[in-house]
């Protein structure tokens, strides 16, 4: 039976595709963006994230840990990562979930169930079910065997993608896909390199591959300052959007929401203080797209 890793399952999403939505989020990311809202979900495997504040002080997580990786200092528990297995019994002692395990195994049956508990929230909106992560096309088996459920059940089927998987993965699931949110976040590929650890010619190549497929796929762009937002990316982008035949953009601006979660993995936040785009930046962004033709939608539209 194949088995998927999940680190939240998140009810009543109003932004991850159409009507109201029951977001799944899937471990595992082959990209290291500086600029990551969701660091749990880099790593396939799972993770101990703290939660300092809640620390009792009783010791329970210490005694529970086969690798003497878990403290507890004078702020609440420290966990030494080199010695950690990630067995995760530190976690499961812990009585006031200061140590939290983040990541839980699924089989497909056992998704199904828990999501369709939202069945008549769909039925009534127009919503769905939403693949994120993470990269769900990480778990391109579990994925597929998932999205095969839910088209027997008629759920509306969206995966929010990097678009980085072997072009095979993306064309096997494009075939159960309602719709596909894609990410594109920088063309340039020295700068893609510096600021995802990755290339930029993969995922512009299987956005081209959708495309080809007929799938239907709504491109976004998140809006990260200092990184993303000067004008050959935005020109960049415009062109690969044209060359693809597609004529909309969605501006996602980047907000620090996640940036506490950097120090509760011990985790370095490698930017240091970005900012959200104010409305005046965001407000020339969209303009220069448009002076090329791409319209930009809201996230109502």
């Amino acid at each position: 039976m194949t088995k998927g890793i999940i680190f939240n399952i998140q009810r009543y999403s109003l932004h991850d595709g159409p009507g109201i939505r029951t977001t799944v989020f899937f471990k595992g990311c082959p990209l290291e963006c500086w600029w990551c809202q969701n660091p749990e979900s880099i790593s396939l495997e799972a993770d101990i994230m703290r939660q300092p504040d809640r620390c009792l002080g009783c010791g329970s997580c210490m005694d529970a840990c086969p690798e003497e990786a878990v403290r507890v200092g004078e702020t609440g528990p420290v966990i030494d990562r080199n010695l950690c297995s990630r067995c995760l019994k530190c976690a499961a002692a812990c009585p006031a979930e200061a140590l939290e395990a983040v990541g839980n195994e699924y089989s497909v049956g056992e998704l199904v169930k828990e999501v369709l508990k939202d069945r008549l929230i769909f039925d009534n909106s127009g919503g769905g079910v939403t693949f994120s992560g993470g990269e769900p096309l990480m778990q391109p088996g579990f994925l597929e065997e998932a999205l095969k459920a839910f088209s027997r059940e008629a759920v509306h089927t969206v995966i929010d993608t990097s678009g980085y998987a072997p072009r095979p993965v993306l064309e096997k699931t494009a075939a159960y896909t309602d719709l596909f949110l894609y990410d594109l976040k920088l063309v340039n590929d020295l700068k893609s390199r510096k600021y995802t650890g990755i290339s930029s010619r993969l995922a512009i190549d299987n956005l081209k591959c959708l495309i080809e497929t007929g799938a239907r796929v709504r491109v976004r762009m998140p809006v990260i300052p200092a990184i993303n937002d000067y004008n050959s990316n935005i020109d960049a982008v415009a062109e690969v959007l044209v060359e693809c035949g597609l004529s909309e953009l969605e501006l996602i601006p980047y907000h620090n929401y996640g940036t506490a979660k950097y120090a509760r993995l011990d985790l370095e936040f490698r930017p240091g203080a970005i900012e959200t785009p104010t409305a005046e930046e965001l407000s020339y962004i969209k303009a220069r797209f448009e002076a090329q033709g791409i319209i930009i939608l809201s996230e109502d539209d």
